[in-house]
């Protein structure tokens, strides 16, 4: 698999990344650590070689399925870790204060099993704690070896500006995808400018852009998806039309829907690296195989247009969750 330079800092990551999230945490039944590992070596074997985590996965049960994935590779992979939410529970809210900061970073390289933490993001903004003293926080752990970058995650512009001022941010992470295209308006743009790598979490619109989910589709109780106003019965329906220019394209190129959605991210900017996440061996084959995928200037024009016409109903978060994003 190619690799790609996260904007400006020099960090090389594999074009996809591998978004752990959902092996332990919010879809449904998590996955045995024996799964869990093997599902994460296989990705490595397929070329991936950059993992997403975070310690509101489960409160450092995902960052461990991690450490122990990689062991024996670790120098080879680029593993991002996320702090900022209140022991570490993101249902009680946000807590980005510098003791907090270091408390968790000392507890991910426990979980890790590794000396250093090589991308570290603040996993939402913290409108009680100035963003100079979190970035400085970072920038004082980099100093000491623990950190090597920093990234945040659904910051708005003034905080990324704020933030880059003081220590260069590596990363933002936030949802982008053709059925989610909002960073496109202003994000993007500031990331240009200031030479900050994008990756994109959710690059599959949580599943939704592979076709295999519609009107009668049901989720299971812990599945966050539930409280998603976009993935109501009634908005799943009404959202179909994206599914079909998808799986048209996708016909047409002898690819799946998710390759094409995934090869259109990857065509947006040198620069942006999605981390799809999955628990089955044969998605993550599927997802890796997109990567080998390239779409024409014309194809991409085609696609462009399309979306355009296309109205996507249905907030992407509840309100509760939409109040933490963008700050």
């Amino acid at each position: 698999m190619k690799k790609r330079i996260l904007g400006k800092s020099g960090l090389e990551v594999s074009e996809l990344g591998l978004g752990c999230m959902g092996l332990t945490f919010g879809y449904g039944h998590p996955s045995s650590e024996k799964d869990a590992i093997e599902l994460i070596q296989k990705a490595y074997d397929l070329g991936i070689t950059f993992f997403d985590t975070a310690e509101a996965y489960s409160q450092g049960l995902n960052e461990e399925f991690v450490g122990k994935a990689v062991k024996s590779f670790r120098e080879n992979v680029v593993i991002a870790t996320k702090f900022g939410f209140l022991d570490g529970d993101a249902n009680k809210g946000v807590d980005s204060r510098p003791e907090n900061i270091r408390k968790v970073t000392e507890a991910s390289l426990k979980h890790l099993n590794t000396d250093v933490i090589d991308l570290l993001y603040q996993h939402r903004v913290d409108p009680n704690v100035p963003m100079e003293d979190v970035a400085g926080t970072v920038k004082d752990l980099i100093a000491e070896g623990k950190v090597k970058h920093f990234g945040m995650s659904e910051a708005g512009i003034q905080s990324i500006r704020t933030a880059h001022s003081i220590q260069p941010v590596t990363a933002l992470q936030s949802e982008y995808s053709m059925f989610w295209r909002e960073p496109e308006k202003e994000i993007l743009p500031v990331l240009e400018e200031l030479g900050i790598g994008f990756v994109p979490f959710s690059p599959l619109g949580k599943g939704f852009l592979t076709g295999s989910i519609n009107a009668d589709t049901t989720f299971t109780k812990d599945d966050f998806r539930n409280v998603i106003p976009r993935f109501s019965a009634d908005n799943r329906k009404a959202n179909q039309e994206l599914v079909k220019l998808v799986t048209s394209i996708a016909k047409e190129k002898n690819a799946s829907p998710a390759q094409i959605s995934l090869a259109w991210l990857l065509a947006q900017k040198p620069w942006i690296v999605p981390i799809p996440g999955t628990t089955k061996i044969h998605r993550l084959e599927e997802n890796a195989g997109a990567a080998n995928l390239e779409l024409t200037t014309e194809e991409l024009s085609t696609i462009t247009k399309a979306l355009n016409e296309i109205q996507i109903i249905g907030e992407r978060y509840p309100a509760h969750l939409q109040a933490r994003v963008g700050k």
